[in-house]
């Protein structure tokens, strides 16, 4: 079984980190052709593709243009976003650090499919641009590539299955390609109740994403029907809007 989640924007390479293991990432190719290619844009096309702020868009251009040079951090510990604030990677014991390089995947628009440690540089780069070379779109450059690695960790699962965390844009990514896994997926949807019903609240929601794959890593989990057993910060299973596919939490 394994867990799948989306990036973040934010990026921390200054704060401590608990280990500097790191392991080797699955497109350097990819990756290098991607950012050499952004290096070569004007800030004018980079914004244009990159609906930003000017300050933003002078940032993420000397990024690219220094990318090589740039520091590199495991990406569970780079990431920075609502998602990585419910996992809470730099608490985790070594022992679910080790369980989340088996079972957990970062979908990225740059580096394509990341393990918790392997290496990233600071990026931006989102899975829904309307661009990459030779493409109209970045999943377009991706293509089934994604879709094939991950298919690839799931032979050494005991369980086909994936249990998608990850935003609609990054799972656009393996999505058209889903018959490449030959796998059970499992949808989860975090909800907070309000007075007109359960209610989505992105923020939480992305957080809660992050604090299921903690659930996931701390304890060890590799059997699906385990997943409903997940209670942090209040939620539960909403068992009368969940099915064996489609698990839905609420919390009040």
């Amino acid at each position: 079984m394994i867990a799948v989640i989306s990036p973040a924007k934010s990026l921390d390479f200054k704060s401590d980190v608990p280990t500097n293991r790191i392991s080797k990432n699955r497109f350097p190719e990819e990756s290098a052709r991607l950012a050499g290619a952004i290096k070569n844009l004007t800030k004018k096309k980079l914004k244009a593709i990159m609906p930003v702020s000017d300050n933003l868009i002078a940032l993420n251009k000397g990024r690219y243009d220094q990318f090589f040079d740039q520091p590199e951090r495991a990406a569970v510990f780079a990431y920075n976003g609502d998602v990585y604030s419910g996992f809470e990677a730099k608490s985790l014991s070594d022992d679910a650090i080790n369980f989340a390089q088996d079972h957990l995947r970062i979908l990225s628009g740059l580096y394509g499919l990341l393990r918790p440690l392997d290496p990233i540089r600071p990026h931006r780069l989102e899975m829904g641009t309307k661009w990459a070379p030779r493409y109209k779109k970045l999943t377009d450059f991706w293509k089934d590539k994604i879709a094939r690695e991950l298919a690839s960790d799931l032979d050494c699962s005991n369980e086909r299955v994936i249990v998608n965390l990850a935003s609609n844009e990054y799972w656009a990514a393996v999505k058209p390609h889903i018959d490449k896994l030959n796998a059970r997926i499992i949808e989860v949807d975090f909800r907070k109740e309000s007075p007109e019903g359960p209610k989505f609240i992105s923020f939480e929601a992305k957080r809660a994403r992050g604090m299921m794959a903690r659930y996931i890593c701390e304890n060890h989990l590799t059997d699906p029907e385990e997943l409903k057993g997940f209670d942090s910060d209040g939620y539960q299973l909403a068992h009368e809007t969940s099915t064996e596919d489609s698990l839905r939490f609420i919390r009040s």
